[in-house]
């Protein structure tokens, strides 16, 4: 039988974090992106769902509208308001299957094949992969040490045809660590409402900040309707639960409420009521200043790490948050073959090709993780990559 796929999926090629995590054995995860297992709020979790399985038993497993439960639709919206500074009364908010969903939604809203994305470079796999399957040509615009470069930014919006977004992680960039300085964050809203374009802003790893001040989204400079905004739980309750929001105008979260409904209906009920009760019920502010003593923590330990044992191999900026360090291998060092033997050594990094538009333009970097790991297996895994880069 020939399999004829679509055109967007047929080209598709599986995400390399992924498959590296699944054929990683016993390896030190320093690939992956997962939160640390002591930042999970196993305690509450468990508290919750025992009551909500003895109180309202149905709620939670019936179906529920697709905008999502209103309590936690009426949280969240104040929770963005109050905390990220985000939304208006020309503004709506539905809940989604994680950060991921308003990914696909949006791809599946705006985007017709041969459509125009602009993202940073490098950028996020899984969105980047989202945007290809429904046929979107990626254009990447390099990022500095403060954010996406405002004057290639816009000659490629000069340039580009048919540009339908800006795709863009202020925060703690996935992979490159980078927060986009106030300054950029403004140019990059101005320049999006004088080019017609609408600005996709992910922030996962908002919550993760360990150092300097917190930035204001560009969401809150909105007053064009020119901002969809993803937030998300994954990072900071469970990735498993697979919870997120997108508070963008009210017009765009009708549409993007129709396209939820073609793909999983709603978003579970029972994963909503979690999130809404830890949300009222829980210490939020003590478990979000937990995490990031935790991962202030681990990321020293990387560093310093890797200032030791790598040092003469590679240059990093330190971010001030998120789970990754974004590293670049001195010339003369074959990136991927350096990949290559670090897996076979046992330890697994993420070749910086798999973040770039085009993923065949040669790269030096790679990516590292300081929150999947233990403790020893930072010591022992940047050790061993240590002991790779020597041999090359």
């Amino acid at each position: 039988m020939e399999y004829k796929f679509a055109q967007g999926v047929a080209s598709l090629k599986p995400s390399v974090i992924r498959e590296i995590l699944k054929s990683s054995g016993n390896t030190i995860p320093l690939a992956a992106g997962n939160p640390a297992p002591d930042a999970f709020p196993v305690d509450d979790i468990r508290k919750i769902v025992g009551e909500v399985l003895e109180n309202e038993p149905i709620l939670a497993l019936q179906y529920g509208i697709s905008e999502g439960y209103g309590p936690l639709i009426k949280k969240l919206t104040e929770l963005a308001k109050t905390r990220y500074g985000v939304g208006t009364e020309a503004d709506g908010l539905i809940v989604v299957s994680g950060a991921q969903q308003v990914m696909s939604l949006t791809s599946q809203c705006f985007i017709n094949s041969g459509d125009c994305v602009l993202c940073e470079e490098p950028s996020f796999i899984g969105a980047l992969n989202c945007f290809r399957s429904y046929g979107a040509r990626l254009v990447g615009v390099p990022v500095d040490s403060d954010g996406i470069r405002i004057d290639a930014l816009e000659e490629k919006l000069k340039t580009e045809k048919n540009v339908k977004f800006i795709y863009t992680i202020p925060n703690f960039q996935n992979p490159s660590g980078v927060t986009m300085s106030l300054e950029k964050r403004k140019a990059v809203y101005d320049l999006a409402v004088k080019y017609g374009v609408m600005v996709l802003e992910d922030n996962p790893y908002g919550d993760l900040r360990v150092a300097g001040e917190d930035v204001p989204a560009i969401k809150s400079f909105d007053e064009a309707g020119a901002v969809i905004y993803s937030g998300s739980f994954s990072k900071i309750v469970a990735p498993g639960i697979r919870v997120g929001f997108v508070l963008a105008p009210a017009e765009v979260i009708a549409k993007l409420t129709v396209a939820k409904q073609t793909q999983d209906v709603h978003t579970p009920l029972i994963s909503q009521l979690i999130v809404y009760k830890w949300l009222t019920e829980c210490d939020f502010e003590g478990h979000i200043n937990k995490i990031r003593e935790i991962y202030s923590r681990k990321l020293d330990l990387l560093c310093d790490c890797v200032d030791k044992e790598l040092g003469d191999f590679l240059t990093y900026n330190r971010p001030e948050g998120g789970l990754f360090v974004w590293a670049k291998l001195n010339d003369g060092i074959d990136m991927l073959d350096f990949c290559r033997k670090a897996s076979a050594a046992g330890v697994s990094v993420v070749p910086g090709n798999a973040f770039l538009a085009d993923t065949e333009e040669k790269c030096q970097y790679i990516r590292m993780n300081f929150s999947t790991p233990t403790d020893e297996g930072i010591v022992k895994g940047v050790k061993i990559l240590g002991e790779v880069a020597r041999s090359l």
